[in-house]
């Protein structure tokens, strides 16, 4: 049994307590037989690059559940001011909702300066926020935009730290589409070159991780312009099914058979078209 000890006042520096509680109650768990709880896995690629006249950022659309598929078609690339967007990865909530308070945040920034918001400031923001809940939020971001200073380029980690470089990649299938970059990336390139490097990242993480898939999105941020491009490319098509799963009445058996009539009366009648894009 752990030894109990009264409290004690708290000192300065890190402190680990946490952790061996967590290792103790992790050995008494397996003793008895249970397994401990784990972290969800998700599934994305995100990336994004430099080059001549701004940032190019780019995503797939696949939404998951577990092992389950929840969306086709889910935005991954979130507005953070009018010269400035966000990929997130991680926890869809997470994302959305952070993405969502920094954003107001630099809308009064920028009512209060009365200029546009600089990348470098959505980046501390995003940062401080995330450093000062310790990972529990769980969204990892990568930032582009253009301001006065030129075109910048952030990978914002679920922790709180930043890199800064001239491409990144972020999520599930961040490896593949790292190895697209390391392989054809080089500097002052141009828009539509960049564009089709983003493009075969985010597929090869499409098309190497399960958890990515469905459409291409990218966002070309510049000084001048902004150009939403969704979708840019539908990187994996729907087939045409083969087979016909249709069977004919009475093919499967059954023991007993109840009808009970029911009494109901429509109200209001709506039919949905259900989206299988």
């Amino acid at each position: 049994m752990a030894s109990l000890r009264m409290c004690q006042e708290p000192v300065g520096g890190f402190s680990f307590e946490n952790c061996r509680r967590n290792a103790f109650i992790e050995a008494e768990l397996t003793k008895q037989g249970l397994k401990v709880l784990e972290g969800r896995k998700t599934g994305t690629t995100i990336a994004g690059v430099v080059f001549k006249d701004g940032v190019v950022l780019g995503a797939d659309t696949r939404a998951t559940e577990g092992m389950i598929v929840a969306d086709k078609n889910c935005s991954k690339i979130h507005y953070i001011a009018p010269n400035i967007y966000c990929c997130g990865a991680g926890t869809a909530a997470d994302t959305e909702m952070t993405t969502q308070l920094i954003s107001s945040n630099l809308e009064l920034h920028a009512l209060s300066t009365g200029r546009l918001a600089r990348v470098a400031t959505a980046n501390r923001m995003l940062k401080q926020m995330l450093f000062r809940y310790q990972g529990y939020i769980g969204a990892a971001l990568v930032l582009g935009g253009v301001d006065c200073t030129g075109s910048h380029l952030y990978s914002i980690y679920p922790h709180g730290s930043t890199d800064m470089l001239p491409y990144v990649t972020m999520g599930s299938g961040s490896l593949a589409a790292m190895a697209v970059f390391e392989d054809r990336y080089k500097q002052d390139m141009e828009e539509e070159e960049a564009k089709q490097l983003v493009r075969d990242a985010i597929a090869a993480g499409i098309f190497s991780d399960l958890g990515s898939g469905s459409n291409i999105d990218l966002c070309v941020i510049t000084k001048n312009k902004l150009d939403y491009l969704r979708p840019f490319d539908i990187a994996n098509k729907k087939g045409v099914r083969q087979g016909s799963y249709r069977y004919r009445r009475g093919i499967t058996g059954f023991l007993t058979e109840t009808v009970a009539p029911l009494e109901l009366e429509i109200m209001e009648e709506v039919v949905h078209t259900m989206d299988t894009s």
